[in-house]
This record gives structure tokens, sequence and C-alpha cells, in this order.
């Protein structure tokens, strides 16, 4: 966080103060020498944003492919060694998403495999997802301070296990994914948490993971609840306080 003296103006008050602002950096992956992406993004957790970002943009299949990720504050780069990485490995499309700032992912056609649908007996209370949301907007420090950043948060359907700030939703959610995977935890049984809007590459992040449940207290797109219809995934939006919405797969959220 950085602190800017600024004008603020109340009941038509003039005042010099302080705000304090979420940071924003330019983040360049390097792998072997080829600049791959750079991602707008919060300075912290980079490792973990790196590695998540890798994985669901199917660029590595485990955390094992990574062989070292080196970290240079001082340019904002990561540098990355992945086990049996050539340049024709890059056969991806580029998409700009509707994420904050200028987000990216890379897709090609064989991520129609991670359409299929997911089987899983995962259930949780409604009244433990309840409890998770509020949970989940305590730990937002950063926007409790700026009101300038996402968050993103795995759950085991008792407590939250890891938990992630960004200024990019997108790169949230690439950060604890990068998480688990560094701590070679299973997604099959856990719940993904979402501060910021679910759209089709959210749920496509979630598919890669094979989470049976995405949350967010913030509104889904026609994509994103289509997507999760056909991938069965449990979509809920709009949880705040006692209420939510439960898009597909209802199964799995317990009265």
């Amino acid at each position: 966080m950085e602190q800017f003296r600024i004008i603020r103006i109340r009941n038509n008050i003039k005042e010099s103060t302080e705000d304090v602002v979420a940071e924003e950096v330019p983040f360049t992956i390097i792998v072997k020498g080829e600049e791959l992406v750079t991602l707008l993004c919060s300075p912290s957790e980079l490792a973990d944003l790196t590695k998540g970002f890798l994985f669901t943009s199917g660029l590595i299949k485990k955390s094992g492919d990574i062989k070292k990720i080196v970290l240079d504050k001082e340019r904002w780069v990561a540098n990355v060694e992945i086990s049996g990485w050539k340049k024709e490995n890059l056969t991806f499309k580029r998409l700009y998403t509707s994420g904050c700032g200028k987000g990216t992912i890379f897709y090609n056609a064989n991520d129609i495999a991670y359409r299929r649908k997911i089987t899983s007996d995962f259930r949780i209370e409604a009244a433990r997802i309840n409890a998770l949301m509020l949970d989940f907007r305590k730990k937002s420090r950063i926007f409790l301070e700026t009101g300038g950043v996402h968050s993103a948060g795995v759950a085991d359907g008792k407590s939250i296990l890891v938990f992630r700030e960004d200024i990019g939703r997108h790169n949230a959610v690439d950060k604890v994914i990068g998480r688990m995977l560094s701590d070679n935890v299973s997604f099959k049984d856990k719940v993904l948490l979402s501060s910021g809007r679910i759209s089709s590459e959210v749920l496509l992040k979630a598919r890669k993971c094979a989470f049976p449940v995405v949350i967010s207290k913030s509104a889904p797109t026609s994509q994103a609840v289509r997507l999760s219809k056909e991938m069965g995934i449990t979509l809920v939006c709009f949880a705040r306080g006692n209420r939510m919405n439960v898009y597909s797969s209802e199964e799995r959220i317990v009265l």
C-alpha cells in the first residue's frame, strides 16, 4: 500500500489529508528467455501468482513441472524454468479477459477436455457458506484499508485454508491456486471463494483444478452460468449475510 496527499471534500468543505491506495506493478513472466505475458497485479505472493497462472493457462500440468522460479523485484520479472519446455509449447491463443486492468489467459483446442462434467460427492451446508463468507470478508485487510483489491480463498468446507488479495480478481484466484499447488493439496474436495464477478474465465480456472463448488459475494455472467451447468460445478453467487443464489448443481448445498 502507498500513501498519497489528497484533497478530500465532505459536506462542501475541502481539507488536505493522506489516503492509502493499493499498489500496482507490471509483472512479466519469462520462460526460457521468452517473454510470455505481463500481468498488472499487486506486488505480493508473486511466486504463487506465477505458478497458478501457468497451471490455469494449461502451460504446466503439475507443480513439479516447474524447476525454478527466480523473482527480480527490482524489474518485477519472474524467470521460470519448466521441464521439457519448448517454444512449440505455445500453440495457444492469447485471450484478453474481462478482468480488472488487462487480464490474460491462454487457451487451445485441448481445453475442451476440461469441460467434462465434474462428479463429486462433496456437500456443504448453506449455514457454513454464510460463516465462511463472513470470515472471508474479515480477512480482506488491504480491501478494508483501500477498497482497491479483490480477494480469493480456498476452503475445505469448514475453514479457509488459503487467502490472497490482488488488484485483479483473476490474479487473486491464480495466487490461491498456486499456493495449493505448492502445498500439494487436492482441489477435489475444496471450495473456491471469490470477492469478484464470476465470469467464464474464472469458471475455466476452477474446472482445471476440479473444484466442485465456486462461491462469490458478487454476480455471475451468463456464460459462467452456462459453463457451470455444463461442467457440473456448483456456482453460488451473491453470498452475503444469510442469502445466496445457487445457479447450478444445487444438490451439493445442504440446508
